[in-house]
């Protein structure tokens, strides 16, 4: 049973030395892809958007985050619990992330 079922959880795992931010893919095949994304402080360089070729469906599980559509003045803010679908090619920025404790995405491309 052991080499067909893995339990593994969300916040484990989590190195101490978050420089970079952190994209795990945990599953994925040929129509969809979720990953665990790790974040402490990270932000989007200045200029630079996500236009991805995919959807993409996000849950914010622990932290806070700031996102920024493109065409929109004001970025949304995520709490813990917080989710929201980003259609494929809507462009997008991560304004902000926590500085102090560390945010966990789940993040589903489809």
């Amino acid at each position: 049973m052991n080499d067909i079922i893995r339990i593994e959880n969300m916040f484990s795992q989590i190195p101490n030395d978050l420089t970079d931010e952190i994209f795990q893919e945990i599953i994925s095949n040929e129509n969809f892809r979720v990953e665990r994304i790790i974040s402490k402080g990270q932000r989007s360089p200045d200029g630079f958007w996500y236009d991805q070729d995919q959807s993409e469906w996000v849950i914010l599980l622990k932290g806070y985050a700031e996102i920024q559509f493109e065409g929109y003045t004001e970025s949304i803010r995520l709490y813990p619990g917080d989710y929201l679908n980003i259609p494929a090619h809507k462009k997008h920025r991560i304004e902000k992330t926590d500085k102090d404790n560390v945010s966990v995405w789940l993040a589903i491309f489809y």
